[in-house]
């Protein structure tokens, strides 16, 4: 045995001896295969050479020391570490021509494509480290001096500002820009980095900036792990369509962590995967902090704990458009401060966004249930959203320890007062007019609101209305509520109610200021219990349908349920 390790060793040292650069079976240092940071030499084949080599010796790190290293696509390998140093810069090609097509579409269907700057397939045991950077070159494949228009097919008419919706006078200086050949037209790189079919994938460390395209994408992979990365988009102020600063599809075993992502698309994009946990990052987005779901995919057991979300147009997504499941996830812990952008971003200032609606195509929606939002503090320039439709209602939400307060803004009035429940829907449903509640939910059931506090601003727009507005509505739960109706809107109400069936109202309190409490039509089987109703001016119009015990009642309760039609 002794014998056959010698020899081994031996013919080990004889191979690397004659490989075209001496290496360790543990490092190989890109400079020694060739590559040159000046910031103007192509090191896109040294890089792939020490990549190379490295595997052929049963893998090991692959160091870019300090330099700024200008490359096209890197192509990593089983039990490959990219290491980056600190001072160290990959940087994209600004040459579209070093990108070349690819012969097959990445994603095994559609049309191929150009690469991004780093890829990885069908390997195992891969990680990208350091604390240097990976720069995509944005602006070499942007339009700066152009701004993307509204969506195909989007009926300027029907929001509330008409052919004055997304106009230039209300400024441009959010962005998008625009792309040569339009958004998708694919006249740009890939995404910056691309990980598919992989298992035990780590990014760490490292700042990974002016993506052109999707920042990250993780596909049909498992066990992957980013802890302390920067994604972040400085040179565009967040001007770059589709930059999204995380996508991932068809993976399971996902940890993210201690992580800062500042992009103008999506931060955190997720389009099936199962077992995720997000924790302890601080996110911004002109688009969604989080975005959960949308065409298909399996998404279930995840827990988001611990999160700032900053400046964004919204906090937390929650959608499915077209098939899929999305189905017991934990949002804990989460401050939220969002407020709107011009320009074509999708959103309008909602903190929370929960939407089931079918596509154009009048294909179902999927199935959204068992979403829990606990200890949630947003600062907001809109209202929180819960959206189901007939064809398929949301079910077996709580809020749990919700503050939300509720404030105007610079764009309030030209961009405000819509939904936006873009994308894949009907042009009517993209973006519409609406007033704006609080909380609006519809077509929900087993809604569950526990200590929500809402505060409005003084001096809103008239569009804003409820506290509470819930309709097509089955077995809904409010109790320990705090609040009241936007500011000067006498003929809103804190809570209104349309067509449900099963409410429970319990050890609430109308704050000062209330007009009416609760207003409804068409509800059944409704029960006001323990409340603290003495600072509205009305309780309950109309009465009907409700049984009422232990609240202390308004001066002016029993004059106002008397004009109640049915009152007895």
């Amino acid at each position: 045995m002794a014998i056959m390790g010698r020899r081994f060793a031996l013919f080990t040292l004889a191979m690397l001896l004659l490989s075209p650069v001496a290496v360790s079976a543990v490092e190989c240092n890109a400079i020694d295969f060739g590559a040159v940071g000046d910031g103007k030499t192509m090191n896109t084949e040294a890089i792939n050479r020490s990549v190379r080599v490295c595997a052929q010796h049963g893998g090991g790190t692959v160091v870019v020391p300090p330099g700024d290293y200008l490359s096209g696509p890197v192509w990593l390998q089983s039990n490959i570490t990219l290491r980056l140093e600190q001072g160290a810069v990959l940087r994209g090609s600004t040459d579209l021509k070093d990108y070349p097509m690819e012969t097959e579409p990445w994603r095994g269907e559609g049309e191929p494509g150009h690469p991004g700057l780093i890829s990885v397939k069908n390997a195992k045991n891969v990680a990208i480290t350091g604390r240097g950077t990976i720069d995509g070159s944005a602006l070499a494949f942007l339009l700066a001096d152009q701004v993307l228009g509204p969506d195909e097919g989007l009926i300027k008419n029907l929001t509330r500002q008409g052919e004055d919706f997304m106009s230039p006078k209300f400024g441009t200086s959010y962005g998008p820009f625009g792309v040569p050949g339009g958004q998708y037209a694919g006249v740009r790189p890939g995404e910056m980095i691309r990980i598919r079919n992989c298992e035990n994938v780590l990014i760490s460390g490292v700042t990974i900036q002016n993506s052109p395209n999707w920042t990250v994408w993780f596909s049909n992979s498992k066990w992957v792990d980013v802890l302390g990365v920067k994604i972040q988009a400085p040179a565009t102020d967040r001007r770059t369509p589709n930059d999204d600063g995380m996508d991932i599809e068809n993976c399971r075993y996902v940890h993210i962590a201690n992580t800062n992502i500042w992009e103008g698309d999506d931060c955190i994009a997720l389009f099936g995967v199962e077992d995720i946990t997000v924790t302890n990052c601080t996110l911004s987005s002109k688009s969604a902090a989080i975005r959960v779901g949308y065409n298909g995919g399996e998404i279930r057991n995840g827990v988001f704990s611990n999160l700032v979300i900053h400046t964004s147009n919204r906090g937390i997504l929650v959608n499915v458009r077209a098939g899929g499941v999305i189905e017991n996830l934990l949002f804990d812990n989460i401050v939220i401060q969002t407020q709107l952008f011009t320009g074509s971003w999708w959103g309008k200032a909602e903190p929370i966004h929960i939407s089931a609606v079918p596509k154009a195509d009048a294909n179902p929606p999927g199935v959204i249930r068992n979403l829990r939002f606990t200890n949630i503090m947003a600062e907001s320039e809109s209202g929180i959203i819960i959206y189901g439709t007939k064809e398929s209602t949301i079910q077996d939400v709580v809020l749990d320890n919700v503050r939300l307060k509720i404030k105007p803004g610079p764009l309030s009035e030209s961009y405000g007062g819509n939904f936006d429940l873009r994308g894949g829907v009907t042009p009517q449903l993209s973006v519409f007019k609406h007033d704006i509640p609080g909380l609006f939910c519809t077509y929900v059931e087993g809604l569950k609101i526990h200590g929500l506090q809402l505060v409005w601003d003084d001096k809103l727009p008239e569009f804003f209305s409820h506290g509470i507005e819930c309709e097509n509505f089955k077995n809904l739960e409010i109790d320990n509520f705090q609040g009241k109706q936007a500011q000067g809107q006498a003929k809103t109400s804190a809570i209104s109610l349309m067509n449900g069936k099963g409410v429970l109202i319990l050890d609430s309190v109308a704050a000062e200021g209330t007009q009416n409490f609760l207003t409804q039509k068409g509800v059944t089987g409704g029960i006001i219990l323990d409340n603290d109703l003495s600072k509205a001016r009305v309780a309950i119009s109309p009465s009907s349908g409700f049984t009422s015990s232990g609240n202390v009642m308004p001066k002016t309760y029993a004059l106002e349920t008397a004009k109640a039609p049915g009152a007895k």
